[in-house]
């Protein structure tokens, strides 16, 4: 009977936790299983790079065959795990064959969140979740295509940017009142905002999908009557974490599968991790959150590693994010959230951060925007400022020829 460590998700977080395992000194079986046919790959790519690039994009592996090979990591592509036994500790496949676990990583991620409409044709739709999506919509996003994206998050900010990249008109549907409601500041978003409507992307915000219908293109009818219609409509509203797996096993869910600070679920011998899972964060009294996040799915599946391996370490790190929007990048670390002091430092060339403190002077996070990695340096700063739980001077914080670094030694 198979053994050993194995994880379910083949994504960033699952690849990096069997990767971690061995660097841990682990010799036992490593099993890491995916449903898609390629090899872990990377996918923040897939809304950029793998859509503008000049050349046929590849997907940008995690690591080759051949790496995993001498890892001694079994990869099991385009299969399905459809159940899991907890008393014997298996999981099943579609095929109906098993195989047995000592410790079960569930790294499943999550699933592009699905646009319902009553009496409309939304068969057509395109979601963005994985490199065979990206391909098709690099295929269809050509010039003097029309495309239709609904929702004005993260994803969907940055496929209009790449659309537009590629020769496309594009024109974005928000139903909330300005774009990234609940991402960003109002001040980032209207950053946001004028550059993509610099870049020629037509941005409709406050604006319900009364209805979707085709008859060769797609009519997308507006609340208000207005009617629009394109050549491919991408939803982008969000994602939903793959709980399936573990609901059905019985695990305990709550926003994704629920996880102690350890990532541990409430059954001891099945960790979660990355996208699908939601964990207690000590840094912010013990909020539970989800994150969807490249670098939480890295941090997240090297601590699992350790603490399949029994190590029992906390979740430590601060919440780090970033989106590149046309030539400009935004970052932003920590939760916002319970802010009520908001310190705005300019950095030159239309780039600036943004402090949130708490009522005490806390610093609880930062977010900036400007070309390139001008924010990078103070948002790291931040973010280690953050972790400190330290409370700095907002007048510093505000001077741009101001040193951050010298509030770390304060």
């Amino acid at each position: 009977m198979n053994a050993g460590m194995v994880i379910v998700g083949a994504g960033e977080c699952g690849a990096r936790a069997a990767l971690a395992l061995r660097e841990q000194g682990y010799s036992g079986a490593v099993t890491l299983i995916g449903e898609e046919p390629h090899l872990p790959y990377e996918r923040p790519p897939l809304s950029k790079a793998a859509i503008t690039d000049t050349a046929h994009p590849l997907p940008k592996w995690i690591a080759t065959d051949q790496q995993f090979g001498d890892a001694g990591i079994a990869v099991l592509q385009s299969r399905r795990v459809t159940g899991i036994e907890r008393m014997s500790r298996t999981v099943s496949f579609t095929d109906g064959d098993t195989f047995g676990y000592d410790k079960l990583l569930l790294a499943t991620g999550a699933t592009p969140r699905r646009l319902a409409l009553k009496g409309s044709d939304t068969s057509g739709l395109v979601y963005l979740r994985t490199f065979d999506d990206a391909l098709q919509l690099r295929a269809r996003c050509g010039a003097g295509t029309r495309v239709i994206i609904v929702g004005g998050g993260f994803i969907g900010l940055e496929l209009a940017a790449s659309a537009r990249l590629r020769g496309a008109a594009v024109t974005v549907i928000e139903s909330q009142p300005r774009l990234l409601l609940r991402g960003v500041p109002a001040e980032i978003a209207a950053a946001v905002a004028a550059r993509h409507r610099a870049g020629g992307v037509e941005i409709l915000t406050g604006a319900g999908i009364a209805s979707i219908r085709r008859n060769g293109v797609a009519t997308v009818k507006l609340a208000d009557g207005r009617e629009l219609s394109g050549d491919l409509v991408i939803a982008g509203i969000g994602a939903t974490p793959r709980t399936d797996l573990a609901a059905a096993a019985g695990l305990a869910i709550d926003n994704g599968v629920a996880v102690d600070a350890t990532l541990r679920t409430s059954d001891e011998n099945i960790f979660a991790a990355g996208d699908c899972c939601s964990f207690p964060l000590p840094l912010y009294g013990g909020r539970r959150v989800r994150l969807e996040s490249w670098r939480n799915a890295q941090e997240q599946g090297t601590l699992a590693a350790r603490n399949l391996l029994g190590a029992s370490a906390p979740i430590s790190a601060v919440p780090w994010f970033w989106s590149d929007q046309f030539e400009l990048g935004l970052q932003m670390t920590g939760l916002a959230e319970g802010a009520t002091t908001h310190i705005r430092r300019d950095l030159g060339n239309d780039a600036f951060v943004l402090f949130h403190l708490a009522p005490d002077g806390r610093l609880l996070a930062a977010s900036g925007i400007g070309p390139g990695t001008t924010v990078a340096r103070d948002i790291k700063i931040a973010e280690m400022l953050i972790g400190r739980r330290a409370a700095p001077d907002p007048g510093r914080l505000a001077q741009p020829d101001f040193k951050l670094k010298q509030l770390l030694a304060a």
